[in-house]
This record gives structure tokens, C-alpha cells and sequence, in this order.
């Protein structure tokens, strides 16, 4: 029994005292399989690798697969496996990439030939090619292709703008017809809106806008006419509002000359006006007592054309007003030389 005990204790301890156990033998796996097993649990802890998508030709593809299926071994293959999570991220980004570029390759609008518009709740049609007739205007950029163009529930263009001289926009286009004189001017703003220079060039040959380049290179003489007429305006409303009243007067000067002088010396006027120095100047330097002066300036319009454009330019801003000469300064400046300016009296009526 010691003797089967002994042989069995030698043979399982290989004489190793019967307490210590010789390690188990296992058969050897191969090589890779221990190194995919090894490469798999690392791949648990690691992120996820970043995929860059490459387009290329089919035939390169094929190519390329080719030479990869005869040069990789299983071990690098595995390794440039992508996860399925990556894939699906990287099909995300191509499809949203590619929902981004989509409306930037339809952005460009197509017309039909027969163009129905909505101007401001007035209904027009036309042509395409009567709005692109002059490609500098705003119609032609509009109607390009290249910006969009709201709808209405209709299905009209629908154009931001009073439309009650649209079709005077739309007659020139057609047949270069010019409107009536008493729609020059509002047919004038909307050429400018619309940025229709050859439209702007023919009503500027117009009455009233060719008389009214006229008037302005008048007035341009005078710097301080625009505040002036401000000034007309603000002491009037305030004149009517402390008394209650439903029209207010004011005292205007207007004078075309700059020096003050007599009525008998008015032959010599020419020369004395040069012939003054400056210390002398200074003697006949006088601010007539009244509300706002306009003067001097030389042209040939006279007191009574700049007093018509003071009641003109009045009533365009929807002010009536009403001018007569009142008299004149009579300020003694020095020895017989008195101001002799005219001084007229403007009623404002306001209702």
C-alpha cells in the first residue's frame, strides 16, 4: 500500500516531496490567434477610432482592394476594421453634408415666360423678357435666378411697393412710353426705387424736373435756405400754439444786394461797392430786426423769384402760406446811409 502510495505520489510530484504541484501543460495556440484574442480586449478600453471617408474612381477602388487583399495578413484586416459605431457616424455626417449642400445647388429660381406679379395688392403680367430688358436694374436682378422672390397665396411674385405706378414702369419697358407730367415726379421715385437708370435719364429731360434742376442751382446760392425754411416753419407752429390761433405772421427779410444803400446813390452802386474798404464795411454790417433773413447772392433771379420759391417749397409740405411787402428797414447806419432792405410779412395758416 506505502509502496502504491509512494509510486503514486512520485509519479503525480515528480519527486517533488508530495506537496508541490507540477503546472498543467496546455497545447500551444497559434501565434495569431493569441495576438487577436490580445488586440480584442484592448479594443474594449480604447475610443473609438476617427474614419475619413475618401471618394475615389470605382476602378481605383477596385484596385486598391485588390492590392489590400494581397498584402494584409488577418491580423492588420482586423485592424482596420471600423467599428459599427463609427460607420454610422460617418454615414451621419455624409448624409447631413450632404442635405446642406442640397439647397445651395437648387438656389437658382426658374421663371416661366409669362410673369404674373402681386405690387403692393396691384396685379400685374408681363413677359420674363420685358422685367430683364436692362440688366443694371433692380427688375433684371430680381428676376436673375439668383435671389428668391415671395409668393402670394396665389402664386403671384409678390413685390413690397405701391403698385399705382408700376404699370408706368412697365410701359416704359415695353415701348419706352414716358409718363404725363403730373406723374413725372412719383414715377421719378419709383425709377430711382428701382434703380432704372435709362427711365431716370428721359424724365430728367422733363417737366417739371428739368425746371426744378433749375430752381435748385438758384437756391444752391443760398447755403442757409433749407435751415431757413425750418426756422419759417418752427416759429409759426409755436407763434399758433401760445395764442391759440389758427394762422400765425412772421417778418422775412429778402435781399439780393449785399451792402445797404439809398435810393440816390443806387446809379453808383457798382462802384461803391468796391470801392469801400474793409474798416468801412464793417460801419454798414446790420441784422434787420426781424424773424429769419434771406441774402444776398448774385444772379439774375430776383427777390420775387426767391420769395416764390419760399411759398412753393412751403406748400409741398402742405403749409399754406400767404407774403406782402410791408416795407423796409429804415436802420441808420452812418451819416445819410440807412438800411433800405425790403421787409415782408408771411402768413402761415395752419387749418
Amino acid at each position: 500500500m506505502q509502496q502504491n502510495g509512494s509510486s503514486g505520489s512520485d509519479g503525480s510530484d515528480g519527486g517533488g516531496g508530495g506537496r508541490e504541484r507540477q503546472p498543467r501543460s496546455f497545447s500551444p495556440l497559434p501565434a495569431a490567434t493569441t495576438r487577436v484574442r490580445r488586440f480584442i480586449q484592448e479594443r474594449r478600453t480604447l475610443p473609438l477610432p476617427r474614419v475619413m471617408v475618401v471618394f475615389s474612381a470605382a476602378g481605383d477602388t477596385e484596385k486598391a482592394s485588390d492590392a489590400m487583399s494581397g498584402s494584409d495578413s488577418a491580423e492588420d484586416q482586423l485592424r482596420k476594421t471600423v467599428s459599427p459605431a463609427a460607420a454610422a457616424a460617418a454615414a451621419a455626417a455624409t448624409t447631413s453634408s450632404l442635405a446642406v449642400s442640397k439647397p445651395l445647388l437648387s438656389c437658382a429660381q426658374e421663371f416661366p415666360e409669362v410673369i404674373s406679379l402681386n405690387v403692393g395688392g396691384t396685379y400685374f403680367t408681363t413677359r420674363l423678357s420685358t422685367l430683364r430688358r436692362y440688366e443694371d436694374t433692380m427688375l433684371a436682378a430680381m428676376f436673375s435666378g439668383r435671389h428668391y422672390i415671395p409668393r402670394d397665396a396665389d402664386g403671384r411674385y409678390f413685390i413690397d411697393r405701391d403698385g399705382a405706378y408700376f404699370g408706368d414702369i412697365l410701359n416704359f419697358l415695353r415701348e419706352g412710353e414716358l409718363p404725363h407730367r403730373e406723374r413725372v415726379r412719383a414715377v421719378h421715385r419709383e425709377a430711382q426705387y428701382y434703380a432704372m437708370g435709362p427711365l431716370l435719364d428721359s424724365l430728367e429731360d422733363m417737366q417739371p424736373l428739368t425746371g426744378e434742376r433749375v430752381r435748385q442751382a438758384f437756391l444752391d446760392l443760398l447755403p442757409y435756405y433749407r435751415d431757413n425754411l425750418e426756422r419759417i416753419v418752427e416759429i409759426a407752429k409755436l407763434r399758433a400754439m401760445q395764442k391759440k390761433a389758427r394762422f400765425a405772421k412772421l417778418k422775412i427779410c429778402v435781399y439780393k444786394e449785399e451792402m445797404p444803400i439809398t435810393p440816390y446813390e443806387r446809379p453808383l452802386f457798382n462802384s461803391l461797392r468796391f470801392e469801400r474798404s474793409d474798416s468801412e464795411a464793417k460801419l454798414f454790417e446790420h441784422h434787420c430786426e426781424v424773424d429769419v433773413s434771406f441774402g444776398p447772392w448774385e444772379a439774375v433771379a430776383d427777390v420775387y423769384d426767391l420769395l416764390h420759391c419760399i411759398v412753393s417749397d412751403l406748400a409741398e409740405r402742405g403749409i399754406t402760406a400767404e407774403q406782402q411787402c410791408i416795407g423796409v428797414c429804415d436802420k441808420h447806419l452812418i451819416n445819410h446811409y440807412y438800411c433800405k432792405r425790403p421787409i415782408y410779412e408771411f402768413k402761415i395758416t395752419w387749418w
